[in-house]
């Protein structure tokens, strides 16, 4: 039987403001997908300049926000349907609610907008609840990155649990030539720092990390230190990344604590390389990529035993509670002391790995919209 012919649209507004987590699936997701264009199947990356720019004025926001419904409620309709699309896909929650000929699909990547509300505006909030919930309900179906995901969406949306379709991400792409520069940069040696990687939001836990790791250095006075890689910039004010600031000044080991800020892929990939190993204290993730960045570069991983991190670390990761400061500075201890846990967790990781991809993400998604394609 001939294979029907099958064309994609793919939003990248994203790709203009998008950071961290969301911009790396994003990217990694539309490399993948064009590589599997050809004869059956088309794939359209549709964008837009519709913005208002950056600004933290209230009329800023409020005009980004409308720049982004006229994109995603009419111009990204009409592109679409001129474009012939059989499938538009959204990976930033938010798809049309009209359908032109076409089929939706949005990504949700967690159930934040849930279990978290007061860490986003109310505005943002109630386009969630008025554009994004019903138009998901429309489309083909909704990927999610984790069954945990998966199992959270479906409770709070009341959205049938199949309707979720859970296609695992993979690493961001391997940079080949990490930076060692960068230890130099910050004073510090390889093999002599733990690596906390991500954004200074509350969920990801990082004051408990910071009191474990003083708990941890005065238990085991060592010349280990503590890096914590990711952006800072803009965040002076950010109430959040102030109580880190002030976790630190009031540890009596602040000297060997490092925020770096902004790293470059190279330096960032250079800090994964060379760390005794890594960290993830968060209390609650929808997949958590620097797990498989952590494992892609050989180092061992530490991971908090809760939402979705056992899931996508398997065996291959040495869990902890992370309400329990105690109980992640004895896992801290075991990593610093052991070199058979850590060299039999580096080797779990490698094959752990190999469960996922981005080349695989991609077919399975293709996969899904074969199979959910209008005859």
């Amino acid at each position: 039987m001939h294979k029907k012919h099958l064309t994609i649209g793919v939003d990248i507004r994203d790709l203009q403001t998008a950071k961290t987590g969301t911009r790396t699936y994003l990217e990694e997701l539309c490399k993948a997908l064009y590589k599997l264009s050809g004869e059956n199947l088309t794939i359209h990356f549709l964008d837009t300049k519709l913005s208002a720019g950056p600004g933290e004025s209230k009329l800023s926001k409020y005009s980004n926000h409308f720049f982004y419904q006229l994109w995603k409620q009419v111009v990204l309709p009409l592109k679409a349907a001129r474009k012939h699309c059989d499938f538009v896909l959204c990976t930033d929650n938010f798809v049309p609610l009209i359908h032109l000929g076409y089929q939706t699909v949005p990504v949700f990547h967690d159930a934040f907008f849930f279990e978290n509300p007061e860490h986003y505006g109310k505005l943002w909030l109630r386009l969630y609840h008025l554009t994004a919930l019903p138009a998901a309900r429309k489309s083909a179906f909704v990927i999610t990155p984790t069954a945990y995901a998966q199992k959270q969406l479906a409770h709070y949306t009341n959205i049938p649990q199949e309707h979720f379709k859970v296609v695992y991400e993979g690493p961001k792409t391997r940079v080949n030539h990490p930076s060692a520069a960068v230890l130099q940069q910050f004073s510090l040696l390889p093999q002599q720092y733990i690596l906390h990687v991500g954004s200074p939001f509350k969920r990801k836990n990082i004051p408990a990390l910071i009191r474990a790791f003083a708990a941890l250095k005065k238990q085991n006075p060592s010349s280990i230190k503590l890096v914590l890689a990711g952006p800072d910039q803009g965040l002076q004010d950010n109430t959040e990344f102030l109580q880190i600031q002030h976790e630190i000044q009031n540890s009596d080991y602040a000297q060997d604590i490092i925020i770096t800020g902004y790293l470059s892929e190279e330096e960032l990939a250079g800090m994964y390389t060379y760390a005794l190993f890594y960290v993830f204290p968060s209390l609650n993730e929808g997949f958590g990529i620097p797990v498989l960045e952590a494992f892609q570069y050989g180092i061992p991983v530490m991971v908090a035993d809760n939402t979705c991190l056992p899931e996508v670390g398997g065996d291959a990761v040495l869990t902890f509670n992370p309400k329990d400061d105690n109980d992640i500075t004895e896992k801290m201890q075991s990593l610093q002391e052991n070199a058979q846990l850590r060299s039999t967790l580096i080797q779990a990781g490698k094959t752990r790995l190999t469960q996922f991809s981005w080349d695989k993400a991609a077919a399975e998604i293709i996969q899904l919209f074969n199979e959910n394609q209008r005859s």
